[in-house]
């Protein structure tokens, strides 16, 4: 009887300290989420072009085609000779590159040039347990933790490891694209460690972080 006792007890402490493990390690970090899809953990090089942007464009030798114009809301621009142009959702690089492809049953070897002079489609919003919770136009690009702190910070009792960012996504070749939206995980106190997946990455224009 002895024995069968001892034998419960030392199963129950066994139990009892793989419980204890169990709750530490969820206390002490995140759990991983497996990462498909593409993160920037550093500014992209080229700006992502969006509606109210305004942009210059300069076809050289040809100053009547040349001009500042704004993105309209539909993501469009319209230019002489070739009237509407998609822009939205482009680099400067790309939209001149297709500008000069249009150009050419008018013009003999066109070189075009696409400069953003101001920023007005980039915004993200932060919402949940957050100082201040709201949209936030901004001119340059911020990560989350950026983010986070435009929105005055954690309020008390924000859940710091369960913060979630949704974006917008595109799936398809052009013209037959489908949007949804996707949830990315981001752990605060990973991030700190520098041991966080996908990490503290940038945002994109339209980005919700949301902190329970």
């Amino acid at each position: 009887m002895m024995a069968m006792a001892n034998g419960r007890y030392r199963m129950s402490y066994l139990l009892s300290w793989v419980f204890v493990t169990a709750m530490v390690l969820v206390v002490m970090g995140c759990a991983q989420e497996r990462v498909d899809y593409k993160v920037h953990l550093t500014e992209p090089s080229d700006f992502t072009l969006g509606p109210e942007d305004m942009l210059k464009v300069t076809v050289w030798k040809s100053p009547d085609l040349s001009g500042e114009v704004a993105i309209r809301p539909d993501g469009t621009i319209t230019l002489p000779l070739i009237g509407d142009v998609s822009a939205a959702g482009l680099t400067a690089n790309v939209l001149a590159k297709r500008i000069s492809e249009r150009l050419t049953e008018y013009v003999s070897s066109p070189v075009v040039t696409v400069q953003v002079k101001e920023v007005n489609s980039y915004f993200i919003y932060v919402l949940g347990t957050v100082v201040k919770p709201g949209k936030y136009p901004l001119k340059s690009y911020v990560n989350v933790m950026q983010g986070i702190s435009l929105a005055g910070g954690f309020a008390p009792f924000a859940n710091k490891n369960k913060i979630k960012v949704l974006r917008n996504v595109s799936t398809g070749s052009e013209g037959h694209e489908e949007k949804h939206q996707i949830e990315i995980p981001v752990c605060y106190d990973d991030i700190l460690k520098g041991t966080a997946v996908p990490g503290n990455f940038i945002l994109l224009s339209g980005d919700v972080i949301v902190v329970p």
